[in-house]
């Protein structure tokens, strides 16, 4: 076995509508990140088909494999272990993935390691800032999660609140979807919003009280379709630019103002934005604006690491290859896993 940092790791990501693979030599220098989206194929639906995405990963795991070891310029021979997501996600869906990488790490008999997706997120940020350590207050926000974490060590997490019902992402594709905007979401609701008032609805904030770090979003995705409904009724015209920057601002207060605490009880003053939704330009802009308000350092992932990819998944892998966090053969999809805590 290499050094720890000539490692290769060939990361697997299969968790919801995207097929991703990479190679990570050490913990940070990253060979290769190839992604096979399903967006188009799922457009037309509003939304993810569970069925639909297993069996396109069917198809697609070996191939985008292939190809990331490819741009690597390595071969399977060349891979000193394997990680892998096997939770939180859908479960048809992470099954390929985990089956995938149990089958090359048998036949190759090298470690296999299992990834939380939800710590893979906060890890994408490794591979963009080279100079960021723990300890910090991680805000993750997805189209599955929502949750603040207080990433102590590497392997060493506290999970400070998280949504109780909607994630943000979720409640973003859910109100796009009522206003007849295309899948995904998220990025239609920021590219509209720039064009309209963010003060002209007043959407409700939930647990809003200090020192609560959970997060709900259904109300306000209630809000918006009350709102749209009524406004339908009484026949009057709605300036959807309006409803989308207004109920931006709903979600967006609300996160920054818990990660604000949260650095604040923690006494810490580095703030990492992970998932998703951290590719969301507002939120980016307002955490930023904060950030340097109050003297805080603040990280996020580049835009082809905020969404679901496997470079992050290696990422995790590898630090957890570290400290001999590995799994056996036996390793199974968890779609409701929840975050881990392992001090060592």
């Amino acid at each position: 076995m290499p050094e720890s940092e000539d490692l290769l790791t060939l990361g697997i990501e299969s968790s919801c509508d995207e097929t991703a693979a990479a190679v990570l030599r050490g913990g940070r220098e990253l060979l290769s990140n190839v992604i096979s989206t399903q967006i188009p194929v799922h457009r037309k639906y509003g939304g993810v088909v569970p069925e639909i995405a297993s069996r396109r990963h069917i198809v697609n795991v070996m191939p985008v494999i292939d190809e990331a070891l490819q741009q690597a310029c390595v071969t399977l021979s060349d891979i000193n272990q394997i990680a892998v997501t096997y939770g939180p996600g859908l479960v048809g869906a992470l099954l390929v993935g985990v089956s995938a990488a149990k089958a090359l790490a048998f036949a190759r008999n090298v470690p296999l390691i299992g990834v939380n997706h939800l710590e893979g997120h906060i890890f994408a940020n490794f591979l963009t800032h080279q100079e960021l350590t723990p300890p910090f207050i991680a805000l993750v926000v997805s189209g599955g999660h929502t949750a603040l974490i207080h990433v102590r060590d590497y392997n060493h997490f506290t999970m400070m609140g998280q949504t109780r019902d909607d994630a943000a992402g979720e409640a973003f594709d859910k109100v796009a979807r009522v206003m007849g905007l295309p899948y995904p979401g998220g990025p239609e609701i920021d590219k509209l919003s720039v064009k309209g008032d963010e003060n002209a609805i007043d959407f409700p904030r939930a647990l809003r009280e200090k020192g609560n770090y959970e997060f709900s979003f259904s109300g306000l995705k209630s809000a918006v379709l009350n709102y749209l409904n009524e406004m339908k009724m009484k026949r009057v015209e709605v300036n959807r630019a309006d409803v989308a920057a207004s109920f931006q601002k709903a979600v967006i207060e609300v996160l920054v103002q818990k990660a604000l605490e949260a650095l604040s009880e923690s006494k810490l003053n580095t703030l990492v934005l992970a998932g998703g939704v951290a590719a969301n330009s507002t939120l980016e802009q307002r955490l930023r604006r904060e950030a340097d308000a109050h003297n805080v350092r603040f990280y996020f992932p580049s835009k082809l690491l905020c969404t679901d990819n496997a470079a992050m998944i290696a990422c995790r892998g590898y630090y957890q290859s570290r400290a001999g966090l590995f799994s056996d053969l036996r390793l199974n999809a968890v779609p409701g896993l929840s975050l881990t805590d392992v001090e060592v």
